[in-house]
């Protein structure tokens, strides 16, 4: 079998990438996903941009009002009349504000759930045709966290934070103009400020980044290993794994916890320290600014610098407001870097090679007879461990040849090169005389149909599971394949027979009977070729004999493959090879094996035999 990444070397994997690696480019590629959808980001962007002129204008509209009432030469009833009239207006203005935002909130909502409806439609996509060993190699958990944790904080940034980076640009650069209109002076000392205030946060955003890249990979580690532990609690209980697995759980819990207290830290003062920023800066505009309205009240400065009341009202609102978006920014920053991170890992699964592609020129299998020969193959799942070493195998038409061997003496692996889940590193495996490198993916794989020792089964009735292997195949003939594998018989007994919804990967069903129905699927599949790998490990004596009887009929005609541990069920195989450390040692029949009293006769029998 390949090799598993261990829960130990898991977490170092997923703690080498503390951070996004390439912030262009991982924003370039998400903005592609945003696909016919562009009319509505043109749509939301013209409604941020009325939302944000809006409330600029409203504000500045109290610089005549305030002027209004502290003027000396007018009367009170000319003040009120202008003042309903200016109220009235900026409630108006105010209005087509909110109106905007209304429509800008929508519409990037449905921008965003299409977005990731694309992401996670393309993923989905991208897992079905990646190969075995990326399985095998990667976590349950691990890929799930790319659906979940990665693809909501994608989300998340696209549902509010790109068009709040946007109208915070907008009210920065629309707040600096009409604060350099209201007062050049008074506008200098408030941008003297900022540059301050840009350095602290970049300096926070940096760090920021780099632990919530690293938060996303412990929280990879985290469902990864939960995963594992549910789906194995029948062998953490029988065991008696609990305090190790609560022990192994809690040191995996404990560096998320550290590395999510150092993120959400860095990540919770920015507000504060950015506020207590802007306040000093408000302060010292506020001061400047009274000083200089008090002056040119006293006619002591004019011209530019000159500042009424009114204006010093707006100055100062705008002062904070100045401040605000550069908050904002910096607190969506975090926001960014978490979506960043998350987008750099979904990237990083539809980067992974597919398996292995169709090459032009490469032949459709059709009318296979099912001669299967394994000429001197050699392969190492890794370049360093050689499991299968020069093993040449032949079966013709319609015969039934057994593999057997100690566990990781490379059976199950002889099978994965058949069905070309791995490539050979040496040799060659042909059908009918053809190299299956030069045959399509999919005319090889429907030719063989594989009964596993691991049983798998669909959310779905009972039918439509055997169905999984030929989908237009009739209701008779999918309960003809289920008599031929022994299963109508339990299937009748189901509450609603071929109806019976099954979930929860069938944990309604016996072990035996799971693997029962994983045999019919087998069964209504016409492939030629048929491998069995542990097929009848997980069923009882008595339903092994039914399976059996139902084997035959179904190998009839068809080339099979047998990896078996219980060596009764292959006595009739017409040949047997003996494999021991990735080399066939003895081949013949079972008559022929036992004669020669070797590993097969041990195997067989529980006896060595002295030299």
């Amino acid at each position: 079998m390949p090799p598993q990444i261990g829960r130990g070397n898991r977490m170092d994997r997923f703690g080498k990438k503390s951070k996004p690696q390439n912030i262009k480019g991982s924003i370039i590629r998400l903005l592609k996903y945003i696909g016919d959808d562009k009319g509505k980001v043109f749509i939301a962007i013209f409604c941020v941009i009325i939302s944000t002129l809006t409330n600029l204008a409203g504000t500045y509209m109290l610089r005549p009002i305030i002027n209004l009432l502290g003027a000396e030469d007018t009367d009170a009833q000319t003040k009120i009349k202008s003042l309903a009239m200016s109220l009235l207006f900026m409630a108006f203005i105010y209005l087509i504000g909110v109106v905007a935002s209304f429509i800008q909130q929508r519409t990037i909502i449905k921008v965003s759930q299409n977005t990731l409806k694309r992401i996670r439609d393309e993923l989905f996509s991208k897992l079905q045709d990646l190969s075995v060993k990326y399985y095998d190699t990667n976590s349950a958990g691990d890929i799930m966290s790319r659906f979940t944790n990665d693809v909501d904080n994608i989300g998340q940034m696209f549902d509010s934070t790109i068009l709040q980076m946007f109208s915070g640009i907008l009210t920065l650069v629309g707040t600096l103009m009409l604060m350099f209109m209201t007062n050049p002076v008074l506008t200098l000392v408030t941008v003297i400020m900022t540059p301050l205030i840009a350095f602290v946060a970049g300096k926070i955003t940096k760090k920021t980044r780099t632990y919530f890249g690293m938060q996303q990979s412990a929280l990879g580690a985290v469902n990864g290993y939960i995963e594992e532990t549910i789906t194995g609690q029948k062998v953490v209980k029988v065991f008696n794994h609990e305090k190790e697995a609560k022990k192994d759980f809690k040191g995996h819990n404990e560096k998320l916890r550290n590395i999510q207290v150092k993120a959400n830290f860095l990540g919770g003062i920015m507000g504060p320290v950015m506020n207590a920023m802007s306040q000093i800066s408000y302060t010292v505009t506020a001061f400047v600014g009274a000083t200089l309205a008090l002056m040119t009240r006293l006619s002591r400065v004019s011209g530019f610098a000159a500042l009424d009341i009114g204006g010093l009202a707006v100055f100062v609102n705008y002062s904070r407001q100045f401040a605000r978006p550069i908050n904002e920014m910096s607190n969506q920053m975090n926001v960014i870097m978490s979506a960043l991170a998350g987008a750099e890992r979904v990237f990083a699964v539809m980067d992974t090679k597919n398996e292995y592609e169709d090459n032009e020129g490469d032949i459709e299998l059709k009318n296979v007879s099912g001669d299967v020969v394994v000429d001197n193959i050699t392969f190492g799942y890794t370049p360093d461990k050689v499991i299968l070493k020069d093993v040449s195998i032949y079966a013709h038409p319609g015969q039934k040849i057994a593999l057997v061997g100690s566990t990781g003496a490379g059976k199950t692996t002889i099978m994965n090169l058949i069905t070309r889940f791995y490539d050979v590193d040496k040799g060659k495996i042909t059908i009918d005389g053809i190299d299956i490198k030069t045959v399509t993916k999919n005319s090889l794989r429907e030719n063989i149909a594989m009964v596993l020792q691991d049983t798998h089964l669909f959310t779905g009735t009972v039918m439509e599971n055997i169905r999984y292997s030929r989908p237009d195949a009739t209701d008779s003939e999918v309960i003809r394949a289920a008599k031929t594998a022994s299963a109508h018989n339990f299937i009748m007994n189901l509450p609603a027979g071929y109806d019976t919804m099954l979930t929860g990967d069938g944990s309604n069903l016996s072990q035996g009977q799971r693997q029962l129905l994983n045999i019919a699927r087998a069964s209504l599949s016409k492939a030629p070729i048929l491998i069995l790998d542990e097929a009848t490990s997980s069923v009882d004596t008595r339903t092994e004999q039914e399976i059996n009887r139902g084997m035959d009929a179904l190998m009839e005609n068809r080339t099979t493959f047998v990896i078996a541990h219980r060596l009764s069920t292959i006595k009739n195989a017409n040949a047997i090879m003996v494999l021991e450390g990735g080399e066939i040692i003895e081949r013949g029949t079972h008559d022929e094996l036992l004669k020669l009293k070797g590993r097969y006769y041990e195997l067989y029998t529980g006896i060595k035999e002295l030299s």
